[in-house]
């Protein structure tokens, strides 16, 4: 049988390399989407998430019309809040960072004080801070603070009576964290005399376990407020939903495009290799009358077909896997600058191309098979 199968194939060079072509170009472009896909999710993670935090957790008796003005509450709560926050199991996050603000008056400008904690990372997690990471001694100082007053990147400075060291000047941003300093969490604290005290919990990507549940954005963010609430008694909650929106809506996009073209693309294959395979049926046809009058059954008949339709699949998948591959690497990285380096071949989906393909070949050959299967020996040749 492996015999008649290579025979045939040597006979026939054209239609097999039609074939395999049709294959080489669906395992192709299902791995090179997939692969630029994976790129694609990845570059939007890292976009949106550089929007900033969704969510806004405050203390409960925040006077909203203050905060909404001033840009964060000036009550606070206390910082084993976060704590109890990020310890809990049926609550998940991405990101999360405890801050505590207030305004000052420093060297006759006006002035935002801004202590960060450093970022809390879910267990198992790699990712890299949202934030600034903060040393303590150290301060961060916005734009125009640092424009205005000559400061400079090492300069010792006094802020409220303790002494810091300009880690950074930070570029222009176009909004009020021009004005801000940015100085670790128990810095600010020691100099605002408020130990142990936040006024704001910032988080990024915050599900709970009842969450995918909801049928709409407005009652995810009830269930989510209803558990926070629970969890943090002394605290509310503020999405900011324009972020939230866009987030969703960009990660959705890249999966939109898959599922689309991809069907499209195995529908075209799907067809092209089963008219290949009627074809080859076609020219075969007296062969498979001789073959059934010396009594080959019709299982050999369909074997000779099947076989080499999955011969054609494995090729099909190594071939594609490689040159999906090369073009994602290639155009990917042109593409996804962000995430360039992470673009890396999938070596899972040689697997699945090895598996997938040559059941997809079969399956697309099968009606052709049956039909040579079916034919009566004695009809092809009483044609001859």
């Amino acid at each position: 049988m492996f015999h008649l199968i290579y025979r045939e194939i040597l006979h026939r060079k054209i239609n097999l390399l039609l074939s395999l072509l049709a294959i080489v170009i669906a395992v192709a472009l299902f791995v090179s989407f997939y692969t630029t896909g994976q790129a694609s999710i990845r570059e939007t993670i890292k976009i949106v998430r550089d929007m900033g935090f969704n969510l806004r957790i405050i203390p409960k008796e925040t006077n909203m019309s203050e905060f909404w003005a001033k840009g964060f509450s000036e009550s606070t709560m206390p910082e084993e809040t976060v704590f109890k926050f990020a310890s809990q199991k049926n609550i998940s996050y991405n990101h999360l960072v405890a801050t505590l603000q207030k305004k000052v008056r420093w060297r006759d400008k006006e002035a935002i004080l801004t202590g960060v904690s450093p970022e809390f990372i879910p267990p198992g997690k790699e990712k890299a801070p949202m934030g600034f990471k903060i040393n303590k001694g150290t301060v961060y100082v916005g734009f125009e603070l640092a424009q205005s007053l000559g400061l400079k990147r090492k300069e010792s400075i006094e802020l409220l009576g303790k002494s810091f060291t300009i880690e950074k000047c930070l570029p222009d941003s176009g909004t009020d964290d021009n004005i801000r300093i940015y100085g670790h969490l128990h810095d600010v604290q020691e100099i605002l005399n408020l130990h142990g005290r936040i006024n704001e919990i910032k988080a990024l990507e915050c599900l709970c376990d009842e969450l995918l549940k909801a049928p709409s954005a407005s009652g995810r963010m009830d269930i989510l407020r209803e558990e926070l609430s629970r969890l943090l008694p002394d605290a509310k909650v503020v999405e900011l939903r324009d972020i939230a929106t866009v987030r969703m809506k960009q990660r959705g996009m890249a999966d939109r495009y898959f599922a689309l073209i991809m069907p499209f693309v195995a529908v075209v294959c799907a067809a092209w290799i089963g008219v290949l395979a009627m074809m080859n049926v076609r020219e075969r046809r007296n062969e498979i009358g001789i073959l059934r009058a010396f009594g080959f059954e019709s299982g050999k008949v369909a074997t000779l077909f099947l076989g080499k339709a999955i011969l054609v699949g494995v090729l099909g998948a190594v071939i594609g896997f490689m040159i999906g591959t090369g073009l994602a690497i290639k155009f990917g990285s042109k593409i996804f600058p962000i995430t360039v380096n992470l673009i890396k071949p999938l070596y899972e989906l040689l697997g699945w191309s090895l598996l997938v393909s040559p059941i997809f070949v079969a399956f697309s050959s099968f009606i052709p098979a049956m039909i040579a299967v079916t034919q009566d020996p004695a009809d092809i040749l009483r044609g001859e």
